[in-house]
């Protein structure tokens, strides 16, 4: 970065809007794919309930069932909810898959909630309820050591601004975890889609302006701001569609959830 901070700049755009297409639309196809599946079996009678179901996640890819298979101990056992006997993957997976999200996250300056969630679906055969629940466990220690250690001992940590984040994020979460007590586990894979696909479109739209700075495309800096505004506009208008999504989920739900809560 010191060296080149227009080519970093533009290395790390480039490789993000890559890595969040990828991701965004493979979980969107796998979304519709599945969706299409279960419409078949809903048509046939055999649905299935929230939580994703007691076999959610049972078809899993040849690579999550190839690595599932490699027994080396010590093996950790997940999901007994959905699976009977739940599955067990060896320790070894992962600790490569945290090293690979701590790699990107420190290289690119994101987190890595983006690369946990389809590592954990489509490579590790986990369940979505238990790799939505896994990785907003992980990140309290993550995230809390990082703070600490790389910022907050150095002043760079604005506080006020984090408690306002606070409050907001406490009133999201408890949304967003009420939301997946009453949704399928393909309509978690459809959430995390739309969300990728949302930054999708915003670093699809700055990196020409990246390619401008960079000599590359004959772009002139007006050009690119405009570019760098409508994926702006277009990130919020998709991260808008998304909010709808989970809020009418949840508005649609209250009784269902009054009547859960009311049962404890």
């Amino acid at each position: 970065y010191e060296i080149n901070p227009v080519l970093s700049d533009a290395f790390i755009t480039t490789i993000y809007a890559l890595m969040l297409g990828s991701l965004g639309f493979y979980a969107m196809a796998d979304f519709l794919k599945a969706r299409r599946v279960e419409r078949e079996r809903d048509f046939q009678g055999a649905g299935k309930g929230a939580h994703g179901g007691k076999d959610e996640g049972a078809e899993m890819g040849n690579l999550a069932q190839r690595l599932q298979a490699i027994k080396v101990p010590p093996l950790i056992k997940f999901d007994q909810d959905f699976i009977p006997g739940g599955r067990s993957i060896s320790w070894i997976f992962l600790v490569l898959s945290g090293a690979l999200v701590g790699l990107t996250a420190g290289i690119m300056g994101v987190g890595g909630g983006f690369l946990t969630f389809p590592i954990f679906v489509y490579m590790l055969g986990v369940s979505s309820l238990t790799t939505v629940g896994t990785d907003i466990f992980q990140i309290i220690f993550t995230a809390g050591y990082a703070a600490v250690s790389q910022y907050a001992i150095f002043g760079f940590i604005f506080y006020t601004l984090a408690m306002g984040m606070l409050l907001g994020s406490l009133v999201g979460i408890q949304i967003g975890a009420m939301v997946t007590k009453v949704v399928k586990g393909i309509t978690i894979r459809g959430f995390y889609a739309m969300a990728v696909l949302a930054g999708f479109v915003n670093r699809i739209f700055a990196l020409p302006a990246k390619l401008g700075d960079m000599e590359v495309l004959p772009l002139s800096k007006q050009t690119g701001a405009v570019l760098e505004n409508i994926g702006i506009v277009a990130f919020f208008v998709v991260v808008g569609g998304f909010g709808v999504w989970v809020i009418g989920i949840f508005i649609k739900n209250i009784r269902v959830l009054k009547g859960e809560e009311g049962f404890r």
